[in-house]
């Protein structure tokens, strides 16, 4: 599986939840609202501040360990 920017952050969860620990470790703390849940990757990262393409990067890193 890979993530992907139109991914919802709750689909994302729902394919493995170790990647909410992703989220938290850059930045992302409201993982766990229930808002967030339906926000894509890229909408929550503009919301952020973050750059969606590193944030990918770390997802995707980390999914292909699991």
């Amino acid at each position: 599986m890979k993530a992907t920017k139109d991914m919802t952050i709750g689909e994302l969860l729902m394919i493995n939840r170790g990647a909410g620990q992703i989220l938290m470790q850059n930045g992302m703390h409201c993982v766990g609202c229930p808002s967030a849940a339906g926000e894509t990757l890229e909408e929550a990262s503009m919301v952020h501040g973050m750059d969606i393409n590193k944030l990918l990067s770390d997802i995707n890193a980390y999914l292909e360990t699991v």
